[in-house]
């Protein structure tokens, strides 16, 4: 007896929820779709200025980081005038063996390898562009 009662509720429900749609998109006149909410105009968000009224620091531009601080000298081979060799990490990246005379980066050219120093510049015989020293000793 429960079973038939309960199919009886269950298809009820079903009944008046599709007489309820059928009359709300008759009234309305249009087909039931997204078409309205999509011809809506949203407004203009300012982004800074909603993360500023949520706590956000504002953003500056990070400066260029100098031509010194790209280059780190971690060791030298002097052999005279124009010979030797430097080991010298770019970037960041892993240190790289250079012979006097080898473009370093960006057109810079190891002129010379000296004692604790290297100077690089633009060719070979032009001027120096950049001197760098080993660390201290500790």
């Amino acid at each position: 007896m429960v079973l038939p009662v309960a199919s009886l509720l269950v298809w009820g429900a079903v009944a008046f929820s599709a007489v309820t749609w059928g009359l709300r998109w008759s009234a309305t006149g249009t087909n039931p779709s997204n078409t309205t909410a999509a011809a809506q105009a949203l407004p203009e968000v300012d982004v800074s200025a909603a993360a500023r009224s949520l706590g956000a620091a504002p953003v500056q531009a990070a400066a260029a980081p100098t031509l010194a601080s790209r280059f780190q000298l971690q060791g030298v081979m002097a052999g005279g005038p124009d010979a030797g060799a430097a080991l010298i990490a770019v970037d960041g990246k892993p240190a790289k063996p250079f012979r006097v005379g080898a473009v370093v980066a960006d057109g810079l050219v190891l002129q010379s390898a000296e004692g604790r120093r290297i100077s690089l510049g633009a060719s070979m015989d032009g001027a120096q562009t950049l001197l760098l020293e080993l660390p201290a000793k500790k």
